[in-house]
């Protein structure tokens, strides 16, 4: 897996922050026009040799951090998840907060922030509406791109096709 040092720069840029235009733009600095880089990038990550060294590299890191897709989507899953009432309760108008050491790990991880304030303790929870987003774009239940060529109007389109040119011929 003998790179260049062209692509070694590339790929090693590329590896912090994954955007492929950027990385080209470094390892091949007389380039200056983002489409440019953005086409020849694109090229360069197809590109076998560099295509391997990125897959290792991110493998090293994986096992060096020990981040892997199953506890990303346990943290979200935690954040996603979390109630309210997991850590304050209501009883008589009065709010009282719950210790934390009674608190699950699950629990402790949605928390994002815990203050005191003017009226009190606060509690801030991570943002649950942007997890469940992601584990729902994770588990392919939100489509973003409208597919304008459904088979199944296609197919009602010919048959009414059909049907009309059948009443043409048999006339009135």
């Amino acid at each position: 897996m003998a790179l260049t040092e062209k692509q070694k720069i590339f790929a090693d840029e590329y590896l912090i922050d994954l955007n492929a235009t950027r990385a080209y733009k470094v390892a091949y600095p007389k380039v200056k026009k983002d489409e440019t880089a953005a086409a020849a990038g694109a090229r360069m990550l197809r590109n076998v040799n560099v295509a391997k060294y990125i897959q290792k590299r991110m493998e090293e890191r994986r096992e060096r951090t020990e981040v892997t897709q199953d506890r990303v989507i346990q943290e979200l899953a935690a954040i996603a998840f979390a109630r309210a009432t997991d850590y304050a309760s209501v009883c008589d108008g009065s709010v009282t907060i719950k210790n934390t050491d009674r608190l699950s790990d699950d629990q402790i991880r949605a928390i994002a922030g815990i203050k005191e304030g003017t009226n009190g303790i606060e509690i801030k929870l991570n943002d649950k509406e942007k997890a469940l987003e992601l584990l729902g774009r994770h588990l392919g239940m939100w489509n973003d791109k409208l597919n304008l060529n459904v088979p199944a109007i296609d197919d009602s389109i010919r048959e009414m096709e059909a049907y009309f040119e059948q009443q043409k011929k048999a006339g009135p």
